[in-house]
Order: C-alpha cells, then sequence, then structure tokens
C-alpha cells in the first residue's frame, strides 16, 4: 500500500523559528488613517522620525548624485562614508560598518554570531527587533524588565548577564521608553557582561540624549576594552535621513567587521544614501538646532500630559512612552478616526502605553488635547 504524501504548501516549507516569529509593526498606514478620519492632513506619531527635516546640504548632495546618476553600483565598502564617520568618532575606517538603517546591523549580528539555542540578553518593554532577529535564527531571548520608573534594575540585569548570554543587546537610550542609562549604570553593565558575549550598544537615538549631564558616550565607555563590543547610531532620527536608510557600527576591532562583511548584502547602502549621510554629517549645526527643538518640546509636551494626568516615562530621546490608562489598541483606534497616528505598545505588562514621536508644536498641542479627552471619557 502506497503511502500518502501530504501536499507540499509554501507553508509547509517555511522553518518554525520563522512561523512562529512576531510580525514587525511599523504602525497604522497613514494613508488609511486618512481615509477613515477625513482629516486633510495626518500627524504621523509613530515611527520616531524628525519633523524639522535634513540638513539642506543633503538636497544639494542627492541632486548632484542625480545628475552624475544611478545606473552604477555604489561602492560595496562605503569607503568614503566610512572614513567620514571614522574621522569624526576618531575610530580607524575599517571598524565601521555601514547598514541599510541601524536594524540591518543588527540582523547581520545575529547572522554572524548566533547559533540555534544561544541565549541572548535584551530589555522589556524593548525595540522588538532585539527579540525578532534572535528568534529568526533560533536563538533564545531573555528579556530583563525595567523598575516601576522605567529605570535600569541592577539585580535583575545582574542576575541575567550571569546566565551566559552569547549576546546582550542594550538601547540607550531605550526604545519605547526614551529612559536612559546614566555612566555609573553603563559602566555596571559592561563589567557584569560575561567576556565570551557580543555587547551590542544600540545609541539610536543618543544625539537626543546627549545634552542631559548624566549621559554616556558608549564610544568612550568601551573604547580600549580588552574584549568584543559593537555600538551602532543610525542616521535616521536626529539627522532626518529615515527615508534614505543609513545606519553604521562602530566595533571593538577590525575581525567583527570582517565577520558582517561575509553576511552582508554587497551593496546594501546604496549611493543616495553614502552621499546623503556625508553631507548630514558635516552639517552639525543643522543637527543641533534640531536637537535643541526636539529638546524643547519633549519637555513641553511631557509637562502637559502629566498635568493632564497622565503618567508619562522619563524620556531622553524624541518620543514620549505614555499610560493611558486604557486599551493601547483602542486608544490608536479613537486617535486614528482624529487623524493622529501613534504606536500602540503590545508587550505584556504595558498593553496601556503608546508610543508618540515629537511634531511641530502645532501638531504636539492637537495630540495632547485630542489624546487627553479620550483618556478622560475613555475610548469607545
Amino acid at each position: 500500500m502506497s503511502q500518502v504524501l501530504e501536499p507540499v504548501t509554501s507553508a509547509s516549507l517555511v522553518r518554525r523559528e520563522v512561523a512562529d516569529l512576531p510580525a514587525y509593526d511599523p504602525g497604522a498606514d497613514p494613508d488609511e488613517v486618512a481615509a477613515l478620519s477625513g482629516a486633510a492632513r495626518v500627524i504621523k506619531l509613530s515611527n520616531n522620525e524628525n519633523p524639522f527635516g535634513a540638513s539642506p546640504a543633503v538636497a544639494e548632495a542627492l541632486r548632484l548624485r542625480l545628475t552624475d546618476g544611478v545606473s552604477r553600483y555604489p561602492d560595496p565598502t562605503g569607503k568614503r562614508l566610512a572614513e567620514a564617520i571614522g574621522k569624526s568618532l576618531d575610530v580607524p575606517a575599517e571598524r565601521v560598518v555601514l547598514g541599510n538603517g541601524s536594524e540591518n546591523i543588527l540582523e547581520l549580528l545575529c547572522q554572524a554570531v548566533l547559533d540555534p539555542g544561544d541565549l541572548v540578553t535584551t530589555q522589556a518593554p524593548g525595540f522588538s527587533l532585539h527579540e525578532i532577529f534572535p528568534r529568526m535564527v533560533g536563538a533564545r531571548v531573555e528579556k530583563v524588565p525595567v523598575t516601576a520608573e522605567f529605570g535600569f534594575d541592577a539585580a535583575a540585569w545582574c542576575a541575567a548577564l550571569a546566565a551566559g548570554p552569547k549576546l546582550v543587546f542594550l538601547a540607550n537610550p531605550c526604545n519605547p521608553t526614551g529612559a536612559m542609562l546614566s555612566t555609573g549604570e553603563l559602566e555596571r553593565i559592561v563589567a557584569d557582561t560575561p567576556e565570551s558575549a557580543l555587547l551590542v550598544l544600540d545609541e539610536a537615538y543618543c544625539e537626543f540624549a546627549r545634552p542631559v549631564p548624566e549621559y554616556p558616550d558608549g564610544l568612550s565607555v568601551l573604547r580600549g576594552l580588552d574584549r568584543p563590543w559593537i555600538v551602532l547610531r543610525t542616521f535616521s532620527k536626529a539627522y532626518g535621513l529615515a527615508g534614505i536608510r543609513v545606519g553604521f557600527g562602530v566595533a571593538s576591532d577590525a575581525a567583527l567587521i570582517q565577520a558582517l562583511d561575509r553576511v552582508r548584502t554587497p551593496y546594501n547602502v546604496n549611493h543616495l544614501a553614502q552621499d546623503a549621510a556625508v553631507a548630514a554629517l558635516g552639517d552639525q549645526a543643522h543637527l543641533a538646532e534640531t536637537v535643541r527643538r526636539t529638546g524643547l518640546e519633549l519637555a513641553r509636551v511631557a509637562n502637559r500630559l502629566r498635568d493632564k494626568g497622565l503618567r508619562v516615562a522619563p524620556s531622553s530621546a524624541n518620543f514620549l512612552f505614555i499610560d493611558t490608562g486604557h486599551s493601547s489598541d483602542r486608544v490608536a483606534q479613537e486617535l486614528h478616526r482624529t487623524g493622529i497616528v501613534v504606536k500602540a505598545w503590545r508587550e505584556p505588562g504595558y498593553e496601556n502605553f503608546i508610543r508618540a514621536s515629537l511634531s511641530t508644536p502645532e501638531d504636539n498641542d492637537v495630540f495632547v488635547q485630542r489624546l487627553t479627552e479620550i483618556c478622560a471619557k475613555g475610548p469607545r
């Protein structure tokens, strides 16, 4: 009697680790929100973008590149940009890796370092890709909770690191809370991290936190340590290049960069992105003004929300983590009906929180008014 075989389907071919992955949530589609609300202009506060835009030098760099044409492949090493980054940070260019956004480098690190069953330690609540990418390659993820005030829990971190992770994802400031580690707290995590682990310091929002006196420069803390580490930064946030997609990492040694080069696609950062990033890096005055304006709005909006009785996590980034007191999904849906897009948080224990980026003062005032109205009466 012949054996009856189940028909092969696309779903049956997918690895179990991939099938079980949570989907990355980019937030609601602004076009769909516009159709739902009928708003003439949607206020998008879901992706921590820079409402003040990129440096004018970026537009000129893009114009010149388009004039020259884009029919040829970009430099696969990104030498000019890597050298510019290296010069600005006083590190050799061969210790710089470029990515299609810094999350591209998170993925490369997991592909290059992790074996199935390896342990990864990160924070909760945290950036979802710090969990998704390790699980994609079959690694285990342990999340260290924050304190009730969204701060660093030294005892919890000490216990988690004693378990022997192979890779540690640490964000400073943290996404989604915006909370930051002080120099002393970062130094304690570094000291407790096993030397056999790769320490990944994700500083996507570091430019916004630098005015805070207690905020550490991760490179200064890690520089010179005889252990593997990498610091990740991006041009998507404070530099205003989210649509261009370019980030970078600075590693403890060139050998780690060489390993990442083996798993990355050769042309992962395109011509336009490389040129735009060089131009943005060269306009530090524009960056400083962006950080100044964002800081003013951060303090103003947080204080207004607290005055309305809402609990807001202390933030050193360009977004706020807000306890609405109601289901975050329902609050977000009510905001969608008014033409405002925020990120509903669904991580266990934080289902009443939303994350909202800072925008212009006018947009922020509309957001505060509508959010407080919804929270006062409760979402429908």
